[in-house]
């Protein structure tokens, strides 16, 4: 076998660590195409969230973030990386290459960021009393700024400025029958391959406005047990400079960066992105921070013990292994 072809449990390796990637309702957006030691990522226009998510942003920030898993994965098989995003402008369904090659000297912050991939999963549940402390937020700012997008840890009162601003996200929403059953499409339920059933939504908030997304829409979840939610809770803003099909996919590098981070720092995440699928509630949100760029992820942390997991498809669904010559 030439070192240049990949072996299928090779394969496996990479592509289960790349759908462990969070996508918008767990949609798993993507489709993979290998070629010797050519890993393609492309979108999957059947996925598609047209009422929630109608320019694809979220859709490429998840091809984003199952781009750096792939990296994370090749430095634990001792494969050297490196990526172009958008490679081919006239096939914009290709939004990401990846080419791995053997190496003795792997990327080590790679490869100990891999570990925490089967770990990291959205936590919905209340955080526990315990800080996010400088230090911790400190080395998730570095982490998003490694792969060229910022960090920005909203102070008190700029975090109540946020969670005012779901109350008009709610508003929008009441005749929106569209989004709705978008949602209740993936979300709910049993479900074994994708989609977020009932079981990992966590509890409802006791309290209005809520620093945790109530994604149920089925009658059963509306009325499943509520819980109170830290009353200051710990937010951050992930936006990046510009906001090019590449700025977003840059987003879903940084940000699956930030969250393999925090895992392994034992910090739960969770997200509160309704407030950016509206233009103009996209743009309050990034002035919020008081910086220049283009908000992609309003992102909770905090210390709990939830360990709820949303299922994914099987490999043979969403890969092709093309011959190695190109």
């Amino acid at each position: 076998m030439s070192e240049a072809q990949l072996s299928m449990e090779q394969i496996d390796t990479l592509l289960i660590a790349a759908v462990a990637a969070p996508s918008m309702h767990n949609t798993q957006p993507w489709r993979f195409e290998v070629s010797g030691n050519v890993i393609d990522v492309f979108l999957d226009g059947s996925r598609a969230l047209p009422a929630e998510d109608p320019t694809g942003r979220a859709m490429r920030i998840a091809a984003g973030a199952a781009t750096f898993n792939l990296r994370c994965a090749a430095a634990s098989l001792s494969y050297s990386s490196w990526f172009g995003l958008v490679p081919d402008p006239a096939r914009p369904d290709l939004v990401a290459r990846v080419v791995v090659e053997p190496t003795d000297n792997p990327d080590h912050a790679l490869k100990e960021l891999a570990q925490q991939i089967p770990r990291r999963h959205t936590n919905r549940e209340p955080a526990r009393p315990v800080r996010v402390l400088v230090e911790e937020r400190m080395a998730l700012s570095q982490a998003a700024m490694a792969d060229g997008a910022e960090l920005t840890w909203l102070p008190a009162d700029k975090v109540d400025e946020v969670l005012r601003l779901l109350i008009d996200t709610d508003l929008r929403e009441i005749g929106d029958w569209h989004r709705r059953a978008e949602r209740s499409h993936w979300v709910g339920g049993e479900r074994s391959t994708d989609g977020i059933p009932s079981s990992v939504l966590g509890p409802r908030s006791a309290a209005y406005p809520s620093p945790v997304r109530d994604l149920g829409t089925r009658p059963t979840d509306q009325t499943r047990m509520q819980a109170t939610f830290e009353a200051e809770p710990t937010l951050a803003i992930l936006s990046t400079v510009g906001d090019s099909l590449t700025d977003q996919l840059t987003a879903g590098l940084a940000l699956q960066h930030t969250l393999l981070a925090a895992t392994r720092d034992g910090l739960k995440a969770a997200f509160l992105n309704q407030l950016l699928e509206y233009d103009d509630l996209r743009r309050t949100v990034q002035r919020i921070t008081g910086k220049p760029g283009y908000a992609h992820m309003v992102i909770r942390f905090g210390h709990s013990t939830g360990q709820a997991t949303t299922p994914r498809r099987p490999i043979s669904t969403f890969v092709h292994t093309a011959p190695s010559e190109r």
